[in-house]
């Protein structure tokens, strides 16, 4: 079934078969790897700057950015997409670098050694002017001081801060700055789709955090289904820590089924994190954290026979698409039809396939099955800093309009919009729901039922 490049929404068939199950309802495949999900909350300080382009300069407010965390935190960002608005309210996802326009930018790793090296890492401001060598510095000055150092390297921008002082603080950064190592996630799971046989382990799924450990609290149901969440020996988990493999333990008398695991923790997010919103608003980028709830997601599918698929999908901004990788866990290959092209899982393989997508569209792709299998991958592309997939190549001109997001902020009034939100439309996404609101983590298993149920 071919992908139709002109619409904004594509749905993707998948042939396949998992022997002796029954319908299911749909999975949500988990889309990212785990982390902090949060809310703008608008541009808190920030100072004038000017960015130089062909069609005249503009004016533009350059500063630091403050975000809510969805169960607990704040969150300090700059923007790392001056072509683009921020969007009022607009929710984010910690998002790897290659989810973002950073993939492919090869300075990058200056970004976050200015994170690391300036303010508000650096918030002695008196000591960040003497390494600057600039008599004096306000909060504002050194908000937008680093948010052109940035620009300057994640936009390629031509753009000055308008105060001396600033601008000399803005010199300094892109000056000094080296390359840093992207900073690993707060939380996440790897893999974060596994499958086997009723009556196995399925995993391990390891566990990554900087935090010192992750709650794991399977509720009612998971007993009820005789599914348990466990270590490597067998034995029960209630906590992780980093590096910890966890497993599904499936009874040999289980239903055909799948279920979906989320662990939560409390840390902080690292400096240099990259957050992306399904709504097209500015990409930012984590430049300090309170202690935050994060949080990540694993599924497991299971069969007594057949091909028995794990599917899981990433967006890779480096080759334009998003990967979707199937593993077979199965005895039996898993055959399914990717754009006109006919794929083959073998038994115990997996292989990773990239659907190439517009900058800016919303997709909305489903990889199904015979008796109710079903993954389901909804988003929106957003890999570059100039917008144009979705509206046929034109790049929308900065603008110095301020956005309603900052009402009530401290840096002028006004965010970084360097985008209208006239010029740039809204594309219609829907996030991927991969947090689990309250404490702990939560275990839903899921009895596959009559097909009419799915």
């Amino acid at each position: 079934m071919r992908l139709a490049a002109a619409t904004l929404v594509s749905g993707l068939a998948v042939a396949g078969s998992i022997a002796g199950a029954g319908s299911a309802a749909a999975d949500d495949a988990p889309q990212q790897h785990g982390g902090a999900t949060a809310t703008i909350n608008g541009l808190k300080t920030a100072g004038p700057a000017v960015i130089h382009a062909e069609e005249g300069d503009q004016r533009v407010s350059a500063g630091l950015f403050e975000m809510t965390v969805k169960d607990g935190g704040t969150l300090q960002t700059y923007c790392i997409d001056i072509h683009n608005p921020t969007k009022p309210d607009a929710s984010y996802q910690e998002t790897p670098w290659s989810g973002t326009s950073l993939a492919g930018n090869a300075d990058a790793g200056k970004i976050r050694w200015i994170l690391q090296n300036s303010y508000p890492q650096v918030n002695d401001l008196a000591q960040l002017a003497k390494n600057a060598g600039v008599p004096g510095l306000t909060d504002k000055d050194a908000a937008a001081g680093t948010q052109v150092a940035i620009w300057r390297y994640s936009d390629h921008a031509k753009v000055d801060a308008l105060g001396e002082n600033a601008e000399k603080l803005a010199d300094y950064l892109e000056r000094s700055a080296q390359n840093a190592a992207e900073p690993k996630a707060s939380l996440s799971l790897e893999p974060n789709a596994v499958s086997g046989h009723a009556g196995e382990k399925l995993g391990p799924v390891t566990v990554h955090t900087n935090a010192r450990q992750v709650t794991v609290t399977p509720p009612a149901e998971a007993a009820a289904g005789g599914v348990k969440i466990v270590d490597k020996t067998g034995k029960p988990v209630t906590s992780a820590a980093d590096g910890s493999e966890i497993y599904f333990d499936v009874p040999e008398d289980a239903q055909n089924g799948s279920a979906a695991l989320s662990v939560q923790a409390s840390t902080t997010v690292p400096v240099g994190r990259a957050f992306a919103s399904e709504s097209r608003s500015q990409t930012q980028i984590l430049a300090g954290s309170s202690q935050s709830t994060v949080s990540a997601q694993a599924t497991a599918t299971w069969a007594d026979r057949g091909p028995i698929p794990a599917v899981s999908a990433e967006k890779n901004c480096a080759k334009g698409g998003l990967d979707i990788t199937v593993a077979n866990k199965g005895d039996q290959p898993f055959g399914f039809d990717l754009k006109g092209v006919k794929h083959t899982i073998a038994a115990g393989k997996s292989q990773t396939v990239t659907i190439p997508l517009k900058e800016d569209q919303a997709y909305d792709f489903k990889i199904t099955g015979p008796n109710g299998f079903e993954k389901r991958f909804q988003g929106v592309l957003d890999c570059k800093t100039q917008s144009g997939g979705g509206t046929g190549g034109e790049t929308p001109a900065p603008s110095s309009q301020p956005s309603a997001a900052s009402a009530g902020g401290t840096g002028g009034g006004d965010l970084a919009a360097t985008g209208s939100s006239s010029a740039t439309p809204v594309i219609a996404g829907i996030a991927v729901a991969l947090l689990v609101v309250g404490g702990g983590a939560v275990f839903l298993v899921r009895k596959k039922k009559a097909p009419a149920q799915h």
